[in-house]
């Protein structure tokens, strides 16, 4: 069920409806899907930049990837969703893949990081070939040349391992042209399986801290905007609740959104 968040949707999927809804797309039992994650970081950004706002709207599929999305929707009343990480869902559509014999495409990254994962990916799981892969430090001038290495390799899915917004941007801008059944953005997932970020153990994950996790590894890069984004989130969420409270009151006049 598709609801709205604070001007995005949101799908309320837990993680095995969505490996579902993506093995369905691979096996041509359902329409081509595009999936983006969303965490407390996109939505913030989306709220000012119009173009992150279209190419999350007009995804296929936007996930509960963080645990600031998967409170905001309690809060919201729409019960206990499910969080549904961007890096387990990839996991999990690897092993899928090597089950039934369909082959991802890996694009993004630095070059080494990207050829470790794939090695990596390789040895989890056994009986997995990848389509291809390719590097995300590419020229804008270079992207047609990649797009068409991806169509040319028959990929069953794509997993796209850039920075926001540029995933969101190069999957909406290409998503049609390239045909592939299921494309995803994973973000930072490929230095994870690569072995050069750790990720938070599992206790953390269930707390809904590994933000905080990541924090400690990478303060100078993440500190700022951790601080910016979930500032701006919780200032937004307030709005919100003293709307719907507003909008609760006897002969209230409800509020549309600026």
């Amino acid at each position: 069920m598709r609801v709205e968040l604070l001007g995005l949707p949101v799908d309320l999927l837990s993680h095995r409806e969505t490996v579902a809804r993506a093995l369905a797309a691979m096996r041509g039992e359902a329409p081509r899907c595009q999936h983006v994650a969303l965490n407390v970081a996109k939505l913030v950004t989306a709220r000012r930049d119009p173009e992150l706002d279209r190419d999350v709207r007009e995804s296929d599929l936007v996930g509960i990837d963080g645990a600031g999305i998967a409170l905001a929707l309690r809060l919201q009343g729409h019960g206990r969703p499910e969080r549904v990480a961007g890096i387990d869902l990839f996991e999990s559509l690897m092993g899928a893949c090597a089950a039934e014999g369909f082959r991802p495409f890996l694009l993004g990254a630095k070059p080494d990081v990207v050829a470790d994962a794939g090695r990596a990916l390789v040895r989890r799981h056994p009986g997995l070939a990848l389509a291809g892969s390719h590097h995300g430090y590419f020229r804008p001038d270079q992207e047609a040349e990649i797009c068409r290495r991806i169509v040319a390799s028959g990929a069953d899915c794509l997993f796209v391992a850039l920075p926001t917004p540029q995933k969101e941007r190069f999957m909406h801008r290409h998503r049609d042209a390239l045909g592939v059944p299921f494309v995803m953005g994973v973000g930072g997932s490929l230095d994870v399986v690569a072995g050069r970020v750790r990720r938070a153990p599992r206790l953390v994950q269930i707390m809904g801290a590994e933000w905080a996790y990541r924090l400690a590894q990478e303060p100078r890069r993440l500190a700022s905007r951790y601080l910016r984004t979930n500032a701006v989130f919780a200032g937004l969420l307030l709005a919100d609740a003293a709307r719907r409270l507003t909008a609760r009151r006897p002969g209230a006049v409800p509020r549309t959104r600026t």
